[in-house]
Parts: C-alpha cells; sequence; structure tokens
C-alpha cells in the first residue's frame, strides 16, 4: 500500500513544542499600540496589510483607556506606536502628549513620506518638540529596492526626510533617537536566506547614507520578514508559504528565546484587544486570561493589573523571531 505524503503542517513541529518549558510573561515594561491600518502606502512586506484605503483606527474610548492605562501603571516606560501610518489615525497626538507628559518614552514607526502628505507637514517639528524617538522603516540603503518594495518615489521622499530630522538634531541630540528599520525582500523562489548580519549592515547603512546624503542615525534593527498579511499571502500564491515556514523552523535559534519582545510587552489593537504581539495581533491571535479568555484594556483597568497573562500564544511564525540571530521589534536578539 502506497503511504501519502505527510502534510505540511506535519513536517513543522509547532513551535511550543521546541521550547523546553512554556514561554511566559515577564513584567510588562513596553506598551505598543497599533492605532489603525490607515496608511498612506500598500508596501508589499505589510504584515498589517495596511493602505490609503482602509478606515480601521481607534476610536476615542479605547483612547481613553489607554491613556488611563499608562497613568495607572509607572512601570510601563516605553510606549511604541504603530499602525499603519500610526500618524494618520485617530488617538496619535493625544497619546503622544499623554505619554510625554507622564515621563515615559515614545517610540514611533514612521514610514517617513507621511511628512509629505497634506496636514502632516508640521511632524517632523512636532516630534522634535515632545523628544518622539523616530523608527523608520528604510528596507535598503539603495534606492531601486526600496522602491521595489515600497512604491515609486518613497527612497527619495525617505531621504528628504531623514535630512530634516538630521537638520533638527535627529542622530546628534541624545534625547531625538533615530533608528532604521532593514527588512529583506519578500522570497520569490525556495532560495531562502536569513536576515544579514545587523552589526555589518549597519556598517553599510551608515557609510552610504553619510557619503551619499549627509545622513547619520543612531541604530539599525533587522528584521525577519513573518509569513504573515500580504508577506503570506505572496507566498502562498508561489506555493512558498510551508517551505518558508520549514527554512524558518530549521534554523530555530534556542538563544533567542529569553530576549523575545512578546514576553515584556502588551500589543493592543485599535479595538483595545490585548496580544502578546503585533504578528499575533495581525493573525488574530489574542493574549489569554489563565480561564481561556480574551483580554481587553478594559479587563486590565477593572483587575487594577498587568499581570493577567501568564502563558503567551505562540504559533508556526513565530519561528520567524527565532531564526538565525533573531528578530523582533527592536531589531536581532542575539
Amino acid at each position: 500500500m502506497v503511504q501519502s505524503p505527510p502534510s505540511p503542517v506535519a513536517t513543522v513541529t509547532p513551535f511550543d513544542q521546541r521550547l523546553d518549558q512554556p514561554l511566559t510573561k515577564l513584567p510588562i515594561g513596553v506598551l505598543q499600540i497599533n492605532l489603525g491600518r490607515k496608511c498612506n502606502l500598500a508596501c508589499t512586506h505589510c504584515h498589517v496589510e495596511a493602505g490609503p484605503n482602509r478606515t480601521e483606527e481607534l476610536s476615542p474610548a479605547v483612547t481613553d483607556q489607554l491613556i488611563e492605562l499608562m497613568r495607572r501603571f509607572p512601570q510601563i516606560t516605553t510606549v511604541d506606536l504603530t499602525g499603519g501610518a500610526p500618524e494618520m489615525n485617530y488617538g496619535f497626538r493625544p497619546l503622544v502628549e499623554a505619554a510625554r507628559g507622564l515621563g515615559k518614552t515614545v517610540m514611533v514607526r514612521s514610514n517617513l513620506t507621511i511628512f509629505f502628505a497634506p496636514g502632516f507637514e508640521d511632524l517632523p517639528d512636532y516630534f522634535a518638540r515632545h523628544q518622539v524617538q523616530v523608527v523608520a522603516s528604510l528596507p535598503c540603503y539603495l534606492e531601486d529596492n526600496v522602491d521595489k518594495q515600497r512604491g515609486a518615489g518613497v527612497y527619495s521622499e525617505s531621504i528628504r526626510a531623514l535630512q530634516r530630522l538630521n537638520q533638527l538634531g535627529y542622530g546628534h541630540d541624545p534625547a531625538l533617537g533615530l533608528d532604521l528599520v532593514y527588512n529583506p525582500p519578500v522570497p520569490r523562489s525556495a532560495e531562502f536566506s536569513l536576515t544579514p548580519s545587523q552589526v555589518g549592515l549597519q556598517s553599510d547603512y551608515e557609510e552610504y547614507l553619510r557619503s551619499h546624503f549627509g545622513i547619520v542615525f543612531n541604530h539599525l534593527y533587522t528584521i525577519t520578514n513573518l509569513p504573515i498579511g500580504r508577506v503570506k499571502q505572496y507566498l502562498q500564491g508561489k506555493d512558498l508559504y510551508w517551505p518558508y515556514l520549514r527554512f524558518l523552523a530549521d534554523h530555530h535559534n534556542p538563544a533567542t528565546v529569553p530576549n523575545l519582545m512578546c514576553r515584556n510587552q502588551l500589543s493592543v489593537d485599535y479595538e483595545g484587544v490585548l496580544y502578546d504581539c503585533d504578528f499575533n495581533q495581525m493573525e488574530s491571535v489574542p493574549s489569554l486570561s489563565p480561564s481561556g479568555q480574551p483580554l481587553t484594556v478594559a479587563d486590565l483597568l477593572t483587575a487594577n493589573s498587568l499581570d493577567l497573562i501568564t502563558e503567551i500564544q505562540t504559533r508556526p511564525f513565530c519561528y520567524g523571531c527565532t531564526a538565525g540571530a533573531g528578530s523582533s521589534c527592536g531589531g536581532a536578539l542575539t
């Protein structure tokens, strides 16, 4: 009797089975808020599937809950604002000003081109005035590669935006942090590769951007493309989804696990639902209470505790954060 080949799912060991023990929460220090899906771009690698036609965003009620959460829990030291283009979505400036008023570090994950959209031209000055740390997407230091991933003309606008931030003191003043984010092109064949060395790539970025444009920045973060969102859709269309997942699983590095961002972070969507990370959020895998109930910001406020989550929810795409040197919103993990 001829046996059927194993299903693709069966060839990837569940992530939680690869760990020596359950993945548990540490004390929460980072509150990451996805303000919504509205964006002036529609990048091919966007796991949020954001774009100009999306309308989902924070409500005034959820914004007020988040401000109360920041006020009530001083252990939240960093507020990380993302989207979409977070600057386009409701609640952005109230959250910035509330967090800064409470002495918290505020990071905004900006696509830079938003600086040139009508109504947002004051953003660089606003960022500098409130000492917002800018984490800017620049998936390569070469123009052709950036425009292929993000759209024609995005590179030139990004360069102009970085030069403007440098003029305001970003990259020079310790209070005005400017970090760049690299992510590789979406795989187009089964010849997969790990994300390059963060240290080496930062050196390449620094040399090129300084010599060609006079641009300086503080850190480069390298991020692996996780097979979710538009990346997942593309890989599935090319029959590369399971091969890519197997590649990531085959390069699992246990040394990355203690530093996974999901361990000390709360991720919140525009409806106030909690997740362990932004990737789980995009795959609709909410954080659960010990009794198995999805949690919201309102639940934390009612319980007057940030510690309702004990075990982190994992899925096969978690291998994207542990492959090679690891990957997180703050770059490599080892």
